[in-house]
Formats: C-alpha cells, sequence, structure tokens
C-alpha cells in the first residue's frame, strides 16, 4: 500500500457578502479594482498572464488557469521574486484558488493560496497582506465598486 501524497500547506480566508456570485466573480476578475494598479496582462481567461509588482519590494508573474463563471479562479505562479527573504522565490509554483457559491441567502468566497507555508520567511506579511486585499480591498470593491488597492504610481510595499 502507497502512502498518499503530503497534502501541502495553505493559507485560507473566506468571508460571505449579499451580492450574487457573478458579481463577485467579475470583482474578482478585475486585479486591478482591489490588489493593484499596477497589474500589467489580462486577468480573467483562462491562459491570461499577468504581472504585478511593488515598487523593488515584490515581483510576481502569474498565469489564470481556470475560470468557471460564477463558481471559481484559479491561479499559477510562475514567477516571483521578493526582496526581503532569503529564498527570493518563495511562492513560485504555488496556486492561488478563489471558490464562491451561494450559502444561507449570500455568496461565500473562499480563498486558498496552495503552498503559501508558514514555515516561509515571508508567510506573517504575505498572510497578513492577502487578508487586507480580500477583507478589506475585495469585500469594499464587490460592496460598494470600490476597492483600495495599491495605486500604480505609489504602490506601498504590502
Amino acid at each position: 500500500m502507497t502512502a498518499a501524497p503530503a497534502e501541502k500547506v495553505s493559507f485560507t480566508a473566506a468571508f460571505s457578502v449579499d451580492q450574487a456570485p457573478e458579481e463577485v466573480f467579475h470583482a474578482i476578475n478585475n486585479v486591478r479594482g482591489w490588489w493593484s494598479e499596477d497589474i500589467e496582462g489580462g486577468t480573467d481567461k483562462v491562459g491570461d498572464e499577468f504581472t504585478y509588482r511593488d515598487h523593488d519590494a515584490h515581483r510576481c508573474r502569474i498565469k489564470v488557469t481556470e475560470v468557471v463563471l460564477g463558481e471559481r479562479v484559479t491561479w499559477r505562479v510562475l514567477d516571483n521574486y521578493f526582496d526581503f527573504t532569503q529564498d527570493k522565490a518563495e511562492w513560485q509554483d504555488t496556486e492561488i484558488r478563489f471558490g464562491l457559491g451561494p450559502r444561507d441567502g449570500k455568496t461565500e468566497i473562499g480563498f486558498t493560496h496552495i503552498g503559501l507555508d508558514p514555515e516561509y520567511e515571508c508567510f506573517d506579511i504575505c498572510s497578513n497582506s492577502q487578508g487586507f486585499y480580500l477583507y478589506t480591498s475585495l469585500r469594499a470593491l464587490i460592496r460598494t465598486g470600490r476597492g483600495l488597492p495599491n495605486h500604480k504610481e505609489q504602490a506601498a510595499s504590502a
């Protein structure tokens, strides 16, 4: 009998909003509206690749690998660079998943960053930043149409 492969460690988050799954789906794909205005490339179709830059502190290239309207979005981190960690590529080859669906009259949003390991040097900073972008910025974009992304000309280090 072969042992099952070890499950990768992940960062997870979840919250609910009153808006319909399709509205939430479109907000998630509006990455410039909740993460950073300094996103280059497509963000909403399978095969799209986009880059994120936060001055010299963080750069990454992400590929959209799955898009199911009103249900889920999946990204793969192809390249990553942090200037504040020993392993500059900690996020490389990790996967970011958004799952959504109706629950108790609301839309529940589940977020998982597969491979963002608590043992990583960036874990505290990265999970705190992701928490802000999800719970504050993405939630605001969904509810009001205006998120709190990093501004292109003054992207603050997260």
